[in-house]
């Protein structure tokens, strides 16, 4: 592929200069021009400069879909520091792991995310926090984004290239704890000029972006793409209630829906009205994160004849689109073929590629690989063989190239759309008295498309436990979509020669009970 640009910031500067004038994002009754993107970020840039922050630095983003994180995006960039976007749904211990982890020695959050924010070790692993949102109190350490942009410095840009990391995301496996996939700016240009030529996008469009702005899915496509092609988003700041999705795609004339598979099971379902239907703009829903049921899709299609919904497939580790139906041909169950400039291959456990039809791994190559996860070398070399991405999904390839999901090879939960490490539930739950051990799986729900559970093997005396406390407990400890739906108390876990759990077989009981009642 041929870039354009260097960097994040080479790009607000080309746009600023060339769509000056044209509103780059619409959030709430403010128009924010390309131009003020640029200018708020060198201001940003050197306020964070004067309080020591230099290329290679990591800059933690905790923070509500707001203009700040666009602004924020840009300022980095033009340091030569490095980005890391952080899960608002953690508790305060979850951050302080990300946090100290990622080596990140400056905080930009919101307040309304303040009191997990307090509650992690924050103040104590980075130097400044600043805060978007209303402040009552500042000091020294804590300063309001307002103050930060108000500054009469400024300072030059740091040189970045192609291959130095950009952004560092967040994301799960199936043991331990989150892992920092590294992406390069090549690797999340490669994701936005393909997407470009898949979605057709132009200056012309405009996106809604409801969906948080720390997912990889909402970063590259919904946010990134947009400003890569010029063209224009609608921030949705909170999606309570949901009605004011609709009245914003309708007033602000969105042309591309992003969205996961519960929204679009909802949008299905609703009840919308006449003139949503006829007046909306859009020409393409786009889905990610998830598996789409084929009834949502037929719904969709009957209900908007004038739009397409495009289902893709894609990980963090891949920036993260990998794969995507096209305009010109789609396949029901599939999530369509590689993205231009990147190749998708079936293989065995020796890597051998698989005849069409035959399941096995699936791995990926192309621009938009990770360059490793920060950090953990040994990690990186099982997850990249030869320039390969083993992606720890498995699935098939048709004749005509299309890439079907078949199962995930390790035993991730996905819950609307976003990861969940079992062995992150079980880590904590068996810390409480009594439990002698755990096992987490996922089981499907048609609203979430996994909810995780958990079973529970007690110690000998116990014939059950307080679940009101446990509960409690885990709310405290757990981002509440962590928190398992169901707590099943068994005698014993099933257990192979080694000792592992055998969760397939927790599975298939628990699908067995199911059919049986």
């Amino acid at each position: 592929m041929e870039y354009l640009y260097h960097n994040f910031y080479e790009l607000i500067q080309k746009q600023a200069k060339s769509r000056s004038t044209k509103v780059a994002i619409f959030d709430g009754d403010s128009k924010i021009r390309y131009e003020e993107i640029l200018y708020k970020a060198d201001k940003l840039a050197a306020y964070m400069h004067d309080r020591g922050i230099g290329r290679g630095d990591k800059v933690a983003l905790f923070l509500r879909n707001s203009p700040e994180f666009i602004y924020a995006i840009f300022a980095v960039s033009k340091l030569g520091a490095v980005l890391v976007p952080i899960n608002i749904f953690l508790k305060g211990e979850e951050l302080s792991y990300i946090l100290e982890d990622s080596g990140s020695t400056l905080l930009i959050g919101s307040m309304v995310h303040q009191k997990v924010i307090e509650d992690s070790r924050a103040d104590e692993l980075c130097l400044l926090t600043i805060w978007e949102g209303e402040m009552e109190h500042t000091d020294v350490q804590n300063i309001p984004f307002l103050e930060a942009i108000s500054t009469t410095l400024d300072v030059g840009l740091v040189a970045s290239a192609l291959d130095d990391t950009a952004v560092i995301i967040y994301t799960s496996g199936t043991t331990g704890k989150p892992k920092g996939a590294m992406l390069s700016y090549k690797n999340i240009f490669s994701n936005a000029n393909s997407g470009r030529q898949t979605i057709n996008v132009t200056h012309k469009d405009r996106s809604i972006v409801f969906l948080p702005m720390f997912h990889s899915f909402t970063f590259s496509i919904a946010v990134m793409l947009f400003l890569y092609t010029g063209g224009s988003m609608v921030i949705v700041r909170s999606v309570q209630p949901f009605s004011n999705v609709f009245k914003q795609v309708l007033t602000k004339r969105v042309t591309i829906f992003f969205g996961i598979p519960d929204v679009y099971s909802v949008l299905a379902k609703a009840r919308l009205p006449w003139y949503f239907i006829w007046f909306n703009k859009i020409r393409a829903f786009i889905s990610g994160a998830a598996a789409l049921q084929p009834k949502t899709l037929d719904a969709m299609a009957a209900k908007f004849k004038r739009s397409t919904l495009l289902e893709g497939y894609g990980l963090s580790e891949a920036s993260p689109a990998v794969s995507m139906n096209t305009f010109d041909k789609q396949k029901p169950k599939s999530v369509g073929t590689a993205l231009p400039g990147y190749e998708i291959k079936i293989v065995d456990e020796a890597m051998a590629e698989l005849p069409r039809g035959e399941v096995g791994d699936i791995i990926t190559k192309g621009d938009n690989v990770m360059q490793g996860y920060l950090g953990r070398p040994e990690a990186t070399a099982e997850s990249i063989v030869g320039g390969w991405l083993l992606t720890g999904d498995m699935g098939y390839m048709d004749e005509d190239d299309f890439l079907y999901i078949v199962d995930r090879r390790k035993d991730l939960i996905i819950s609307k759309g976003i990861n969940i490490y079992p062995r992150e539930i079980e880590e904590v739950v068996d810390l409480y008295d009594g439990v002698v051990a755990s096992a987490a799986i996922g089981i499907i729900d048609e609203r979430s498309g996994e909810i995780p559970i958990v079973y529970l093997e007690l110690e000998e005396e116990m014939d059950t436990i307080d679940e009101v406390g446990l509960r409690k407990y885990l709310r405290e400890h757990l981002a509440n979509y962590k928190v398992p739906k169901q707590i099943h108390i068994i005698d014993e876990l099933p257990k192979n020669a080694t000792g592992k759990v055998l969760k397939r077989e927790l599975k298939e009981n628990l699908k067995q009970s199911s059919i049986a009642g």
